[in-house]
């Protein structure tokens, strides 16, 4: 029976890896999630079989889990995917701080092992740095409060607590037996420090932030694994882990920053509204539906750039439609997508899967700028940082270095806003006031539904 388990764990564990390689492309994405599921059930399926196992509670568990579960993907919006996200990685760094805590309870756990004594501690920590932490990260998400938040001498009491973390976690882990309420002091400062870790990170930072907890609770259901000598466990965390790290990686330098840039810079606290150029009259020219329909239906080519405007508005299936629309006249469109538009690392890609745009259509920043200068149109919908010339060309911008689409260089671009505000950096745009741009004023959905119905008639 135990040669039968450890098989479908490493059954388990090929198809984990399996689906997420699977799941670096939009094409194969859907395919990678199922892999990844047959592998968990696998091996819950496996776990249960071990036996000593009280199964009400377990059937129970499986109920309001499956209820809630149902629940999210019935009925939170596409919009919302960044902040399920967040309260998943939440989740899961609480269950490892539950189990891991069940663990050091458990009789005989005073004489444990120091490999043993140490993952409890890293399990604690980690999980509960993930858990308070994700829902904070829930609550920027959710637009409570999406600035950062920072107050004097912030950096020593964040060291301070971290230290006094690491001292407990240490006693605990060279002193057996070491008392219950310690341990508390370690869980509770470990939850405080969640807290204090996202509060300075601003709302900007936010798709780095999620990568970054979703990494940690990988690495918190890793080192339970090490608690519980379950070798599927250890393996699917250090995955989630390893991907997680490498995600946030990958957003780092899509923005030209460092991780640590963007953990303590409290980047997007103060507002900036100074833009490459100023002391000039700065001219905004405005363009109607019907003429923007009309330039863009006798155009070779359209490169559609989505932001966190089109996530806000729901308005992905108009902006298939209206690719729809340009491909019967003829149009080349693209969509161009910048990793770090929307709120979290694929959020723009989900939601066009989502409305059923062709993948085929769907392009990296770096595919489409080599062809900017012979695109027609680029239409931005609700994109507005990703898309700033200041990145390449103001030093004095927070955005600069971070390498953008380079719609300025297009022959046209049309800019769908809902006003002229500025985006997360709190910079201005100098795009929108260049002789090739017109704006187009409006909440995102109605204005492409507007654009449809006028290319029926052009």
């Amino acid at each position: 029976m135990v040669l039968l388990i450890e098989i479908a764990y490493l059954v388990a564990s090929v198809l984990f890896i399996v689906g997420l390689k699977q799941l670096s492309s939009p094409k194969t994405a859907r395919r990678g999630n199922l892999l990844g599921a047959m592998g968990m059930l696998l091996a819950v399926v496996a776990t249960l079989v071990v036996g000593g196992l009280d199964w009400i509670w377990i059937l129970v568990g499986v109920v309001i889990g499956g209820s809630i579960g149902v629940f999210l993907a019935r009925w939170v919006k596409m919009t919302a995917m960044p902040q399920m996200v967040a309260v998943f990685n939440a989740f899961g760094g609480g269950a490892s701080m539950l189990v891991a805590s069940v663990e050091y309870l458990k009789p005989g756990t005073a004489g444990a092992s120091l490999t043993v004594a140490l993952t409890i501690v890293l399990s604690v920590l980690i999980g509960a740095v993930t858990f308070s932490g994700s829902f904070l990260a829930w609550a920027k998400l959710q637009g409570h409060f999406e600035k950062a938040l920072t107050y004097p001498g912030q950096q020593v009491v964040n060291a301070l607590t971290f230290i006094a973390i690491l001292a407990i976690g240490a006693w605990i882990t060279v002193q057996p037996g070491a008392p219950v309420s310690l341990f508390v002091v370690l869980a509770v400062l470990s939850l405080l420090f969640g807290l204090i870790f996202v509060m300075p990170i601003g709302g900007a930072d936010m798709p780095v932030v999620v990568a970054l907890l979703n990494s940690y609770s990988g690495l918190a259901a890793s080192a339970t694994g090490f608690v519980l000598d379950n070798n599927v466990l250890i393996i699917a965390g250090a995955l989630v882990g390893a991907s997680g790290l490498i995600l946030t990686n990958i957003m780092c330098r899509a923005m030209n920053r460092s991780l640590a840039n963007v953990l303590f810079s409290a980047f997007g606290s103060q507002a900036r509204a100074v833009a490459s150029g100023e002391g000039g009259t700065k001219i905004v020219k405005e363009i109607t539906a019907e003429d923007a329909a009309v330039l863009m239906s006798y155009s070779n080519s359209v490169v559609v750039v989505p932001g966190y405007g089109l996530a806000v508005a729901q308005a992905q299936h108009q902006a298939r439609e209206l690719a729809d629309m340009l491909g019967e006249k003829n149009v080349e469109v693209k969509f161009a997508i910048h990793p770090v538009a929307g709120r979290m690392p694929g959020h723009m890609n989900v939601l066009l899967a989502e409305a059923n745009v062709p993948y085929d259509q769907l392009y990296e920043a770096e595919a489409v700028n080599g062809e900017m200068e012979r695109t027609d149109v680029v239409l931005i919908i609700g994109a507005n940082d990703v898309v700033n010339p200041d990145a390449r060309t103001n030093q004095a911008s927070p955005l600069w270095g971070m390498p953008i689409i380079n719609a300025d260089f297009a022959k046209n671009t049309i800019v769908i806003k809902r006003s002229m505000s500025t985006g997360f950096a709190g910079t201005d745009n100098p795009l929108f006031y260049k002789d090739n741009n017109r704006m187009l004023f409006g909440d995102a959905k109605k204005v492409l539904t507007a654009l449809v119905a006028e290319l029926k008639n052009a």
